[in-house]
Formats: C-alpha cells, structure tokens, sequence
C-alpha cells in the first residue's frame, strides 16, 4: 500500500513537471532632457533615449520534448506624458502568440517586428531611438516614420495597408504570421506574411518579409527584404514599396564596429516626379571600459527629389554619446548630435518638434541628457 502511494505521490509531483510555465511582467523607464537649437530653440523632457519606454508581459509554457508555447504583449509608453506610445494601441510595440520547437523553429501569429525595425535597431550604436545620430533619422517621406520608409511614409492617402494602422508603417507588421528556423551553424532564417484583411484585395494590401542571419565568430550579419502594399483608389494614392536593408556589426575585446544600408525602391506607375525612392547608410561603434561606453555614429538619409529643378534631400548626423551604468538595470546616458540637412523637400530631421528649421537655416544641434531603469 505504502509504495502505491508513493508511487502515486512521484507521480503528482512529475506530472507538472512537464508542463512547467511561467509569466513575467517587464518594463523600461527612459527619460531624458533635451536642449535642440536650430533655427529656432526649445527645451523639452523626452522619453525614450537610449530605449523605448514600454511595459509588457511575456511567459512560455514548456510542453516536453522540446517544445513551447510563447506570448508577448508590449506596449510603449510616453514617459514625458503618461501616454501610451504607437497611436495609442496597448499593446503597439508586439503582441504575438508562438509555437517553439528546439528542432523544428517558432511559428507566431499577431504584431510583430518586420527585419527593418530588427536590423535598424541591432545593429546601431543609437539603435532607433528618437535621441542622437540614430536610424530613427532615416525615411524622411511625409515626415518620416518609426523607424524607417515604407507605404504609409510615402505621403499617400493609404491608411488600411498591413502595419500602417496605428503605428505607421511596416517595422511593425499587423495580422502577421512568422516562421523563423532554428539556428543551424549560427544561420537563421525568417519569413513573414501579413494579410491586408481586405476584402476582395488580398493581393493588393499585404506585406511580405524574408531575412536571414548569422551570428559566430565575433561576427553578426543580417540581410532583410520587405514588400509592403496597399491599395488605393489610384496609383498616386497606393502604396507599393520594397525595402532592402543590410546591418552588420564586429566584436573584438571592448570594441563593436557596426553599421548598415537601407534602399527604398517605389515600385508605384506614376510619374517620376511623383516617386519616393531612397537609401541611407549609417557607421558607427563602441568601446567599454568596465561601467563606461562611449559611442560614435554617423548616420546618411537621402531621399530622391524627382521633382523638376529639385535637388535631392539630404541628411547627415554625426553624435557622440556616453553611457555610464550603475547597474544591469540603470544607466545614465548623454550625447550631442549634430543634424546636417540639405537639399530641397522632405528628409530632413525626423522629429516630433516642429518649426525648429526654416527654408534657409536647415542645420540642427541637439544635446541630450537621460537615465534608463529596467525591470
């Protein structure tokens, strides 16, 4: 009797055990001060500098033999005004569902990261934050947009296109549904597909995605292609815009070198003066000295002006930054940027601040100083 008991007793206690699951609540606060001197002056408290302040909830559920079940919900917060971030979704940054197997790779429906905002920010000493010379300042079209070109920066009328509802554009795609590979010999690849949910026009507002990686070596290299669609009631009012965009970055000792490419090609039958097509490049690295990291980045938009007599617009930043960490979890940072603009019509600096440059006095200096907590 004794050992049925126990047997029954082993039994209860191992049964859970393959079905082990947990849930953690996650967050960052960054804020940060700003003194921008352009053609005009401000002052302002900003959130978001080294990263993107957010709350969020990710668990997994171990279900054996090497498989899992996955979620993440995150939202971003405007620390500066207790808004929420990403036009005000909860959860706009991610809100994914996933099947994990160790052999097989991940498959994960919901909103998610397209490899523009993946690459843009992993492999950039700023990353895409809205502070310093970052990949935020690439785009340019209607204003620009998180972080980089795509339909719904094209200054169209197009609103229904996958990933430009609430956020603005592909970096993050919606209705999305991913499969991405295990690492084989530190490859990895990823595609992804979001549907238009468009009745009657799946063909003609969608985006797909497709990207590869490796990561060995000290080295880490990535290549990532997205075609975004979304149909208009004409060409002029459409969106049709691949992006090709390459990041790579080295590692020896205390140094990381980094830096990546970015082509927009407008693929719209409009004029030419109507176009929107672009590329940009950014170069920059880092060295730590034990709680110290100092930074460097120059970072190039430009952005074709078709436009008869026009020139082309063109962005320059060059910054520095300093970061200093207490912890893992609290940093103080500051950099100083220096925003070269030239050329006519848009791509200029891409910033929530309006009036701070004129026809004529184009140039912008900012000057930022914040603190970051992680928990």
């Amino acid at each position: 009797m004794k050992s049925i008991l126990g047997a029954i007793a082993l039994a209860a206690i191992a049964g859970p055990a393959l079905a082990q699951s947990s849930v953690t609540i996650y967050g960052i606060v960054d804020l940060n001060g700003q003194y921008v001197n352009g053609a005009n002056k401000v002052v302002r408290v900003n959130s978001g500098g080294l990263s993107g302040s957010r709350l969020g909830f990710k668990g997994t559920e171990d279900l054996g033999s090497g498989n899992f079940v996955d979620f993440v919900l995150e939202g971003g917060l405007n620390i500066d005004t207790g808004s929420s971030g990403q036009g005000g979704a909860l959860f706009g940054r991610q809100a994914f569902g996933a099947l994990r197997s160790t052999s097989l790779g991940t498959l994960s429906a919901g909103r998610q990261y397209s490899s523009l905002y993946t690459i843009s920010g992993d492999f950039s000493a700023f990353s895409n934050t809205p502070v310093g010379p970052t990949t935020a300042a690439i785009g340019g079209y209607a204003g620009g947009y998180e972080p980089v070109q795509g339909g719904s920066g094209t200054a169209t009328a197009v609103t229904n296109a996958t990933g430009e509802s609430l956020n603005g554009g592909p970096s993050r795609v919606n209705n999305s549904v991913r499969y991405t590979t295990p690492s084989f010999a530190g490859f990895k690849a990823s595609v992804l597909a979001g549907a238009g949910e468009v009745v009657g026009g799946a063909t003609k507002t969608r985006l797909f995605d497709g990207s590869v990686r490796y990561t060995g070596n000290g080295v880490d290299v990535s290549l990532g292609v997205v075609s975004d669609k979304g149909a208009g009631a004409t060409a002029a009012t459409s969106a049709n815009v691949t992006t090709y965009i390459f990041g790579a970055s080295y590692t020896f000792d205390a140094f990381v070198v980094e830096g990546g490419y970015l082509k927009g090609d407008d693929k719209r039958a409009i004029a030419d003066s109507l176009q929107h097509d672009g590329r940009a490049f950014w170069l920059g690295g880092s060295y730590r000295a034990g709680q110290n990291l100092f930074k460097a980045q120059w970072v190039q938009n430009k952005i074709d002006n078709n436009a008869a007599g026009a020139t082309d617009s063109k962005l320059n930043a060059f910054g520095l930054g300093y970061q200093y960490d207490f912890s893992k979890r609290t940093s103080l940072y500051a950099s100083g940027t220096h925003f070269q603009n030239k050329g006519d019509g848009l791509g200029r600096y891409n910033s929530s601040i309006a009036g701070l440059t004129t026809a004529t006095d184009k140039n912008i200096n900012e000057f930022a100083l914040g603190v970051r907590h992680s928990f």
